[in-house]
C-alpha cells in the first residue's frame, strides 16, 4: 500500500523512513509549485522540476548523462515555461499514465504516487531514507509520466539515465555531494528566465 512521504522539513529528520532533508524540500517545492499553477494534483513533472532546484545529486545525475549538449539548461526551460507553453496542455487534467484516472485525496497525481513508492522502496532495499536519486529514478522508470515527456524533449537520454541511476550509489547522508558545474546551491531561477528569454509566469503563479 503507498505510504505518503512527508512534505516538509521541520529540521533535522529522523531515521524513520521519512526522507532526507534534500528530498523533503523538493516534495514541499513541488507541492507549492501545483499550488500556484492552479493544478488540483502535484504530477510528475512538479516533481522533476522541485528536485532540480533543491537536490544537487538529482541535477549532478542529469548533468552527468548529457553528451556535448545543453539538456540541462534545456530541461530547465521548459520546466519553468510551463505556465505559458506545452505544460497548458495539462492544467486542470489528472496525470494517470495510461491508468484509470484517480481523485487522491494526498495531493499527488497517481504517476506521482507510483513514483514515490518507487523511491521509498529503493531506499528501504539498501536500507535507508529515501534521497533525490531515489525519486528520479522513479520518475525515469515511467516512460508515460509527463517528467520524462519533458525530458525527451530537452534531449535527456533517459535509458542512459536510467542505467547510471543504476549503478551509482545514493551519496552518504551528510557526505558534500559533487558540484555541477557551478551550481552548487538552489537554482537562480530568475536569473535562468533572463538567460532564457522567458516570460514571467502568469499573475499568481
Amino acid at each position: 500500500m503507498y505510504r505518503p512521504l512527508h512534505t516538509s522539513d521541520p529540521g533535522p529528520v529522523p531515521a524513520d523512513g521519512s526522507p532526507r532533508p534534500e528530498l523533503a524540500n523538493a516534495l514541499a517545492g513541488a507541492r507549492r509549485r501545483a499550488q500556484r499553477d492552479g493544478d488540483g494534483q502535484a504530477d510528475t513533472a512538479h516533481l522533476l522540476h522541485a528536485l532540480l532546484e533543491h537536490d544537487p545529486a538529482s541535477r549532478e545525475a542529469v548533468d552527468a548523462c548529457e553528451q556535448g549538449g545543453e539538456q540541462l539548461v534545456k530541461l530547465l526551460g521548459l520546466l519553468v515555461q510551463r505556465n505559458i507553453g506545452y505544460g497548458l496542455k495539462w492544467h486542470g487534467s489528472v496525470e494517470d499514465s495510461g491508468a484509470v484516472p484517480m481523485a487522491r485525496s494526498d495531493g499527488w497525481s497517481p504517476a506521482a504516487a507510483e513514483a514515490l513508492e518507487a523511491a521509498r522502496k529503493r531506499a528501504d532495499g539498501r536500507g535507508d531514507r529515501p534521497a533525490g536519486p531515489d525519486l528520479l529514478a522513479g520518475l525515469v522508470a515511467d516512460p508515460e509520466c509527463r517528467a520524462v515527456e519533458v525530458m525527451e524533449r530537452a534531449g535527456v537520454d533517459r535509458e542512459l539515465l536510467r542505467r547510471r541511476l543504476g549503478t551509482e550509489p545514493v551519496p552518504p547522508l551528510g557526505d558534500p555531494v559533487p558540484r555541477v558545474g557551478e551550481q552548487a546551491g538552489p537554482i537562480d531561477v530568475s536569473a535562468l528566465r533572463r538567460e532564457l528569454g522567458v516570460p514571467k509566469d502568469r499573475p499568481g503563479s
